[in-house]
């Protein structure tokens, strides 16, 4: 879409970029580093979104001349965040947790542009079947998920053949809602074309 504003997306995440990229925006990638340290005791929701802006903040200087995206992507289960696995036995354990159960996935969006910021987090519900110690053991090591939330992609071979029901939106799960992403970032770029 050539009708925004020039337009950064402040994330590494290859899948953000693919879901954005397919819904048809042109825009640059930058990788940002923030602290993501939190307030022990605050709920995964108030973290994600906690996260989301900080990415914003750090981007500030962008904001006069780009549009800018940020995102954080959260899984937890009863309110214990799984992040990124740090080893092997880790993303097993993590994946057994999950096995057979259902767990939420939140992402946090924050898009700013000029002195406009949008904030919006979406929650799905995941439900995976029974996977039995093979199938987490096979899926770990042909798809090193490390550098995932939950160590899984639901776009995977895990989600294809574990993933027993969803409620919400599949691109939140991915890492970015796309539904509400598009439409704000449309909003955002009103101001520009005029």
């Amino acid at each position: 879409m050539n009708s925004t504003p020039p337009f950064i997306l402040a994330s590494s995440s290859p899948r953000r970029r693919e879901l954005l990229h397919d819904a048809g925006f042109n825009f640059d990638v930058i990788a940002i580093d923030v602290n993501e340290d939190y307030p022990e005791g605050l709920a995964p929701v108030n973290v994600v979104e906690l996260l989301a802006l900080r990415k914003l903040d750090a981007c500030k200087e962008w904001l006069k001349k780009f549009l800018v995206v940020t995102a954080d992507t959260l899984v937890y289960k009863e309110n214990t965040i799984l992040g990124k696995p740090k080893d092997r036995p880790h993303a097993i354990e993590m994946l057994s947790m999950l096995s057979n159960s259902k767990h939420e996935v939140a992402t946090s969006v924050c898009i700013g542009y000029h002195e406009k910021v949008e904030q919006f987090t979406v929650k799905t519900i995941v439900e995976f079947a029974q996977l039995s110690e093979d199938e987490i053991e096979y899926y770990v090591d042909h798809y090193m998920p490390f550098d995932k939330a939950g160590s899984y992609g639901i776009q995977e071979w895990i989600g294809q053949v574990g993933i027993r029901k969803i409620e919400g939106s599949y691109t939140n799960v991915v890492g970015l809602p796309m539904h509400e992403t598009y439409h704000s970032i449309v909003r955002l770029s009103k101001d520009w074309l005029q």
